[in-house]
């Protein structure tokens, strides 16, 4: 049988869900928990009071359904060389978003069959994969939110889009009509291209 530590992942983390699924007694993780000094995060969710906590993963785990977005990919894809001062995510219209504004988060919603137009998962710092929107769903969040963006950040994320090898102006386009911002992404792009 495996040792509790060896559900602690690279970062510190330990999630209850591994460990029980994994044949640990609920009283054996708990004690461990206890006398390990580790910390709860979240909702089943522990980390090693060593680490630094990673609060994208743990806001992951805590709404699966959801996300990143806005700042938070624009940060991710490079497109803005600030750190977002907020975890943004987008979840779908109708889910229960209190929580999580209540906790600092920005949220923005969208239909339930657009939430996973452009959805990729990509590494983080701390090694966990998230879910994050891509170059071109992120170029449409943005033209969609744009008053929720300074002018600065919003016009230097559409150049360094502009600028780069491995844009898709297809893609691009086909989710702009999707979103509805056709007409205005076609204008930025005739002016920059």
């Amino acid at each position: 049988m495996k040792q509790i530590s060896d559900f602690i992942d690279a970062s510190g983390m330990l999630l209850t869900k591994d460990a029980i699924q994994g044949g640990v007694k609920k009283d054996d993780f708990y004690r461990f928990i206890a006398n390990n000094h580790f910390e709860k995060a979240s909702h089943g969710i522990y980390i090693s009071p060593e680490v630094w906590e990673d609060e994208s993963f743990i806001l992951h785990q805590r709404c699966p359904q959801a996300v990143f977005s806005h700042d938070e990919a624009l940060f991710y894809h490079e497109l803005t060389d600030r750190e977002p001062m907020q975890q943004t995510i987008t979840i779908y219209s109708g889910y229960n978003t209190q929580k999580l504004k209540e906790s600092g988060i920005k949220v923005f919603t969208v239909k339930k069959e657009l939430l996973n137009v452009g959805k990729l998962e990509v590494k983080n710092s701390y090694g966990h994969k998230i879910p994050v929107y891509d170059l071109e769903r992120t170029i449409c969040d943005l033209m969609r939110s744009r008053r929720s963006f300074e002018i600065q950040d919003f016009q230097t994320a559409i150049k360094k889009y502009v600028n780069r090898p491995d844009k898709d102006l297809n893609k691009l386009m086909t989710y702009a009509s999707l979103f509805r911002v056709e007409k205005r992404i076609r204008q930025y792009m005739e002016v920059l291209l």
